[in-house]
């Protein structure tokens, strides 16, 4: 495949995450409100943070596309959102998980988040593969970035998952809370490497 079918391949990737996690979002949004699910509430609201690196990530490829030249300006600027993303998905577990600590909430049902969960867990590997392939073919930063935060989507998935699991089989309540956190350390890990990579060298990606 050549270089111009995979930046086409990357945008369609690209629309795809975005348009899966506004979907997914709102659904789970709406859900976690119903059934007085915190985590799957803030599931919801991560999804719309995935939205933001898609968009960014959306941006660069076309950019590149139309101005070649200035691909490096447009890897750092893509850079920058996906770790901006991150943080905010930080943000927003630890808000999550301390807000069902403090509650001690207990929903009225998780069996909904155990399907959302494993719909996004299938969903998010087949494009954390595709995207992966595709930014090291490319050999660009800001896809395999972008991918890295799918790969961020597919623990979070599963820990809801467990969590979702755990509470519907035996009503244990903050499990979800602990490994929220977990994750909220990951994504930050994340997130302060997608800065350095963009204050780092230029990216020296093929054309």
């Amino acid at each position: 495949m050549d270089n111009t079918k995979l930046w086409h391949a990357a945008s369609w990737a690209a629309i795809i995450t975005i348009l899966y996690n506004i979907v997914e979002g709102v659904v789970s949004v709406i859900f976690g409100y119903s059934d007085e699910t915190l985590s799957l509430f803030g599931f919801g609201l991560d999804s719309f943070v995935e939205v933001i690196s898609g968009i960014g990530v959306l941006h660069m490829i076309i950019s590149v596309r139309k101005n070649k030249d200035t691909r490096d300006l447009f890897e750092r600027i893509a850079l920058r959102i996906t770790g901006i993303s991150f943080y905010i998905l930080t943000a927003g577990l630890i808000v999550t998980s301390v807000m069902s600590i403090i509650n001690k909430s207990h929903p009225s049902t998780t069996f909904r988040g155990i399907i959302i969960s494993l719909i996004s867990i299938f969903t998010m590997i087949f494009l954390l593969k595709f995207k992966m392939n595709i930014g090291k073919k490319l050999n660009s930063n800001s896809i395999i970035a972008d991918a890295n935060c799918t790969k961020t989507c597919v623990y979070l998935s599963i820990i809801l998952l467990i969590s979702s699991l755990l509470y519907e089989v035996f009503k244990i309540g903050f499990i979800d809370s602990i490994g929220a956190l977990g994750i909220a350390w990951y994504a930050f890990n994340e997130g302060r490497e997608a800065f350095e990579k963009a204050r780092g060298k230029s990216c020296s990606c093929c054309k």
